[in-house]
């Protein structure tokens, strides 16, 4: 029989983390490793896919969809607005669905169905058929974003999101760098009785739905559930959440919490991360489309197009590294991942046509949002506490990310150049590096005041200095970031 916590705790060879919360180093390192193994690469490849989804209709564009459904400029970018459309439309009731639900089976049957609809974007013969497609697509896929975070806040501790935040948002980069090859290779196979870009939607989808179907039954409902852990690990895990004071996933929708929510200042910073954070997006859409305007035919556009996500990955994980050396600096380091894509629309907007391979180059620096995004998930998941609050924040992140992205293209109407849509990029990124440290100052002072107030350790998720669990083998008690006074800011 496997000693007891009491028995481990007077052994001589104990460690310190043992005593302080119940758990040797090596135990949470093991229970780390089977998250790492099976809730990662999960969230990964599902996150891999959505941005897939997204960024077909930039090689769609190179590949006929313009010429072969008749749009206008104006109405290619209402391709891309409406998509974003559809996702704010969901986030309303997606808020309360994802305080109400089992995240696993929420998430993965909206998976299943975005996937169905992506295969249905091959069939529109005209712009207004294409455009209900991606609005239905856009509404689908509301549900992923927000709650990968939550599902990182619930699996992981503050110290593990920046690098698993980032892990699944480089997903972004990667299905830049494979999508732009794999259309490469569909449009290249001349056996194809569909256009390209039709059969590129058909792939996509029915690798989406079947990720969906994978995601709704081996991701388990909670760490109670997960059959990948022990009953010592399933311990393990819900003592390790509770050093962070996270409560875990529970299904009840709070009023008090949205009322709390909708009146505090952290919540509306990260709603204005979402606006200002992708204004700045139509670079990766449009992007493609100014390098075919230099001269490049429609497979040299493609694949000048995929290094934008390799230099997306690097600078990505340049503000891992960041957050890895200065852990209580984050926003010092998203402020300074501003400043590439900064430089970067600043050339786009200065060097002529005749600058060939320098427009390339400024158009992949120009594309690097990820690297800041991340950090700016990574802090919304860090600073949110509550269930009802934590899905409203992470919702609000959202709903600002969807209007920024519906706003944005609408500006990226008249190239080859894109004027407007350039320099919209470069005064967003100057105004959200003010927000930022902002950000910055704001959980700075609350931390500060909290410090001051010299409160004990005591707190009703603990009992006589152990652990109450509920029935679900999560600490009790579901208390807001602004309620529970020893709870510290992440920036």
């Amino acid at each position: 029989m496997a000693p007891s916590i009491e028995e481990k705790a007077h052994s001589p060879e104990v460690d310190e983390t043992l005593i302080q919360h119940g758990f040797t180093a090596e135990e949470e390192k093991q229970v780390l490793t089977k998250i790492d193994r099976v809730i990662l690469p999960m969230m990964c490849f599902v996150f891999f896919l959505q941005y897939l989804d997204k960024q077909s209709l930039s090689y769609a564009g190179v590949f006929g969809l313009i010429t072969d459904l008749n749009m206008t400029s104006d109405q290619y970018s209402w391709c891309s607005s409406i998509f974003y459309v559809g996702q704010l439309v969901s986030e309303y009731p997606f808020i309360y669905l994802m305080s109400r639900l089992h995240l696993n089976k929420f998430v993965g049957t909206t998976v299943f169905i975005w996937g169905v609809i992506c295969m249905c974007l091959a069939a529109p013969q005209n712009f207004a058929g294409f455009a209900t497609v991606r609005f239905l697509l856009g509404f689908a896929e509301g549900a992923v974003s927000p709650s990968f975070i939550t599902m990182t806040s619930i699996w992981y501790r503050k110290s593990e999101h920046s690098s698993r935040t980032a892990l699944w948002v480089t997903m972004n980069g990667v299905a830049q760098v494979i999508g732009c090859l794999l259309m490469y290779g569909v449009a290249k196979d001349s056996s194809l009785s569909l256009q390209p870009w039709r059969t590129m939607f058909l792939i996509c989808g029915a690798i989406t739905s079947v990720t969906g179907i994978a995601f709704y039954f081996l991701i388990p409902t909670g760490p109670k559930d997960a059959w990948f852990f022990t009953a010592r690990e399933k311990e393990v895990m819900a003592l390790r959440m509770a050093v962070d004071r996270e409560g875990g996933d529970k299904q009840n929708f709070s009023i008090v919490q949205l009322k709390e929510t909708l009146l505090d200042p952290k919540a509306w910073f990260v709603f204005w991360f979402g606006v200002l954070v992708t204004m700045q997006s139509p670079v990766l859409t449009f992007a493609s489309l100014v390098i075919k305007s230099l001269g490049a035919d429609k497979f040299q556009t493609i694949l000048y197009t995929a290094p934008s996500g390799a230099v997306q990955i690097v600078l990505l994980w340049i503000g891992v590294l960041g957050c890895y050396m200065l852990p209580k600096y984050r926003t010092v380091v998203a402020f300074i991942l501003c400043i590439p894509p900064l430089v970067g629309n600043v050339l786009l907007m200065k060097l002529t046509v005749s600058a060939g391979w320098g427009l390339i180059v400024a158009s992949w620096l120009s594309s690097c949002i990820t690297a800041v995004w991340s950090i700016l998930l990574s802090l919304a998941a860090s600073n949110s506490k509550g269930n009802t609050k934590r899905a409203i924040v992470n919702a609000m992140f959202f709903i600002g990310y969807c209007a920024g992205c519906i706003a944005s293209p609408q500006l990226w109407t008249h190239g080859p150049r894109y004027f407007s849509g350039v320099v919209t990029s470069i005064v967003t990124w100057c105004l959200l590096c003010i927000v930022v440290l902002a950000y910055w100052y704001v959980c700075w002072k609350d931390n500060k005041s909290r410090d001051a107030e010299n409160l004990d350790h005591a707190n009703s998720a603990y009992s006589g200095g152990r652990l109450s669990l509920d029935e679900n083998g999560l600490p009790v008690g579901d208390m807001t970031d602004k309620e529970d006074r020893h709870f510290r800011y992440s920036y």
